[in-house]
């Protein structure tokens, strides 16, 4: 890597698990002469010199996830290797790697791929992080690295570990995760939904028929995923009661209450400025030479946003709070858009406090 010795891809001995033995540290240690127990005084010297111990510096590990392998990259010893993504070499990795006691693996989500590699190192109890892909990318080019393979990309990963040291975060539960594929294939079947209704008003006579007839299944599937959904949240009695409290909120129906339980469980655990940036409407300064003031909103989970503008657009009309909020900032000047995303702002800040105190809306407005 640029500016990087460490990261060249002549620095280290390419180490592959299948076959081959990996040198011990230990054995690197003696062959380059550095063992203090190979220093041993010679006939005319002093007695030996003895080094005041150090302490090792931090391993930062990079895992970079395909269909078929792993591979590996780890800081600041420069060692790689790869191994098969299956539960075998899963196991072998997390047996390797615990006693290196790393401070910080990272991957990248891969749409699925990860699952399982990072479900085994978290249930070691290893601090594991999964990466938005966009910000590895980006770290990646702002250091000069422009080309793209699999080992370079697990020294990437090792590298944003040890530079950025992004913070790990308790993983989601087997029910919680079943909760977010159902949400991940409501949006897919909402997405092809739209597409189909699209192309029917151009189709012509001969696939009108099938084009159509796809419609009214994905709506039946549609509703068959909202059902699920339901069931599964009345079955928690956990989420009935969080969902029974974001739901009092005038302005906040199942679909964003669906949303929030199972795309942001940091909801009531962060305060209003960490929440609202997690989510992507807090507003960032954009002041670079002749712009000024200029504030916008981007990143976050694009997924909440969506839903977040949707329960704005009707709080802002049938909200009290929030409709006399919007109705201040449009008498103050602001154009509507803007004073939509401050509502996002204020109805998410709204429901974390709820949900930290665990408040029904009926008395956070009867306080108010």
């Amino acid at each position: 890597m640029a500016g990087d010795s460490s990261m060249r891809l002549g620095s280290a001995r390419p180490l592959v698990s299948q076959g081959v033995t990996r040198p011990s540290l230990r054995a690197r240690t003696v062959a380059r002469g550095l063992d203090p127990a190979s220093r041993k005084a010679g006939p005319g010297r002093g007695p030996s010199r003895v080094e005041a111990p150090m302490s090792s510096p931090a391993v930062c590990v990079g895992i970079d996830v395909s269909k078929a392998t792993l591979d590996l990259a780890l800081r600041p010893t420069g060692e790689r290797w790869t191994l098969a993504n299956d539960e075998a070499a899963i196991q072998a990795l997390v047996h390797d790697l615990r006693p290196r006691v790393p401070s910080l693996i990272v991957l990248e989500a891969t749409g699925g791929f990860e699952h399982a590699v990072v479900a085994a190192l978290a249930a070691a109890g290893l601090p594991v992080v999964v990466a938005n892909p966009r910000q590895v990318r980006d770290f990646a080019r702002a250091t000069g690295q422009l080309a793209k393979t699999d080992a370079i990309d697990a020294q990437v990963l090792a590298l944003f570990a040890e530079r950025v040291r992004p913070e790990p975060r308790p993983l989601p539960d087997a029910a919680a995760q079943a909760l977010d594929a159902l949400l991940t294939r409501r949006r897919q079947l909402l997405d092809m939904l739209v597409a189909e209704k699209n192309r029917l008003g151009f189709a012509r006579p001969v696939v009108r028929r099938g084009i159509t007839q796809h419609i009214r299944w994905l709506e039946r599937r549609l509703g068959d995923v909202d059902h699920e959904l339901g069931q599964m949240i009345e079955q928690s009695p956990v989420w009935r009661a969080k969902d029974d409290l974001l739901q009092s909120v005038p302005g906040v129906g199942p679909v964003l209450s669906r949303t929030l339980l199972g795309e942001l469980p940091e909801l009531g655990q962060l305060n209003r400025k960490q929440i609202a940036a997690l989510v992507g409407v807090a507003p960032l300064a954009r002041d670079s030479g002749t712009l000024r003031g200029k504030r916008l909103v981007w990143g976050g989970r694009a997924p909440i946003r969506t839903v977040l503008y949707m329960s704005a657009l009707v709080a802002a009309r049938h909200n009290p709070v929030l409709r006399a909020f919007y109705l201040r900032l449009r008498a103050a000047g602001k154009p509507a858009k803007v004073a939509l995303t401050a509502c996002m702002r204020k109805l998410l800040t709204i429901l974390n406090a709820m949900v930290r105190s665990n408040t029904h809306w009926q008395h956070v407005h009867a306080a108010g």
